[in-house]
Formats: structure tokens, sequence, C-alpha cells
């Protein structure tokens, strides 16, 4: 999906954000010459508003808040596969990481990721591991599509793909631990 991209001059307050997240990426962008190995690889690139090469690009144009903005990076699944096929190193894979911490930072998350991220880590959480059937009723009723996906329910029910109660793992309590000091530390949930 192609979208028109307007370039303004950088704010001065942007200006110090980009060198700080490659730092905390590892990886520097200006490497990054577009040749697009790391977008046709991409398993999840068609899914994308902006593929990898396209968020390297924004960032290399000072288009932090666009990036930032972008689907891509919540659909990204750091498969690393981009940073694996970029002949420079460019870390694709950290630096969508370390994005993605940005953006929860400023507040730019949108509100169907914001609520599957609170659902699976809550499952986590709670569970030591994924609740399908809690995950799915637990992000359908926080966007208000109560009875999307309702009619697999049954059919992956039958064929043991999910179970209708959770089951847990030894060591919940040290998981509620993690989840304690990650929150202790800043972090969300």
């Amino acid at each position: 999906m192609d979208k028109t991209v307007t370039l303004l001059p950088v704010k001065d307050d942007h200006k110090a954000v980009l060198p700080r997240l490659q730092n905390e990426a590892g990886t520097d962008i200006k490497l990054c010459y577009q040749c697009g190995k790391c977008s046709a690889g991409c398993p999840a690139g068609s899914a994308m508003d902006y593929t990898p090469r396209q968020i390297i690009r924004l960032l290399q144009l000072d288009l932090v808040d666009e990036a930032l903005s972008a689907e891509s990076i919540w659909i990204c699944a750091t498969c690393e596969t981009c940073s694996a096929r970029c002949p420079r190193g460019v870390d694709i894979a950290s630096l969508m990481d370390t994005l993605r911490r940005e953006a929860l930072k400023q507040g730019k998350l949108e509100k169907k990721v914001a609520a599957f991220n609170r659902a699976f880590l809550g499952c986590v959480k709670n569970y030591g591991k994924i609740y399908e059937l809690g995950l799915m009723l637990q992000y359908n009723i926080a966007t208000g599509q109560f009875l999307k996906d309702a009619d697999l329910g049954l059919p992956m029910m039958t064929r043991g793909k999910v179970g209708i109660l959770p089951e847990t793992i030894k060591g919940r309590d040290e998981m509620k631990q993690i989840f304690a000091r990650v929150k202790q530390m800043g972090g969300e949930q």
C-alpha cells in the first residue's frame, strides 16, 4: 500500500530521538543503501503498511513520528530474517523492537494493539503461558468485537486445538515475580 509522506523540517526536540533509538537498537541506519533484501524476505511484509526497507527510509529522512505511528512495527514478528539478509549489517529486527518500545513510551499505540498486548501479557502473567480462549475473549471484549471468530471456537475445541479451561505451568509464582519486577522498573502490566 503506497502512502504519501510530507517532508517537513525536523523539529529540534526530535533531533535527539533518532540517535538514541539507534544506540538502543545497536545499529546504524545510515549503513542502509535501500537494496530491499530485508523487505523481500520479510514473512510479514505483505501485511505491513511500510516494509522494513521503508521504515528504515522514514528514519533516514528523520520521519521518526511516521515510523513510530506505523502499523508495521507491531506486525513485525522479530524473526530476524531482515537482519540476517542485510548486506550492510543493519539490525532491523532490533530497530523494530526499539521502535515498539518508543511508541509505547510515547503513547502511540493503536487501541487494538494495546488490547491484544494487555490480553496476551495478562495470560502469561496469570497462567505462565497463553490461554488461547481467554486471550481471544479478552481481546474481542476490549475491542468491541464480541462475536469475532466465534464460529471458529467450536471446531477448534472439538479438534483439541483450544481448551475450554486454561493450563498452568510450574513456577507461576516466579512468573508473577518477573512481572512485578518489570512493573517496579517502570514497565507496564
